[in-house]
């Protein structure tokens, strides 16, 4: 894994782990990170990292409109 880092205001230093779990969790709702990805970033297991993406309004099945349709059109073929 490789290390970043970022420069935040003061007032989120207290909240650290907080923050690095809202950045997972949106992270993994772009699609850039895998559930198990985000929640290594987040320092939690794939269970607990599940529980805490509605927290941050982030749906735990990250399946697209275009994906279902997609699936619609493979099946009814």
């Amino acid at each position: 894994m490789t290390t970043l880092t970022l420069q935040v205001p003061d007032s989120l230093e207290d909240a650290h782990d907080d923050t690095v779990r809202f950045l997972a969790a949106k992270l993994y709702e772009s699609g850039k990170l895998s559930l198990g990805q985000a929640a290594e970033m987040a320092g939690l297991n794939k269970t607990a990292f599940a529980e805490i993406l509605a927290d941050h309004e982030v749906n735990y099945i990250n399946y697209s409109f275009e994906d279902v349709m997609a699936d619609v059109a493979r099946i009814s073929k």
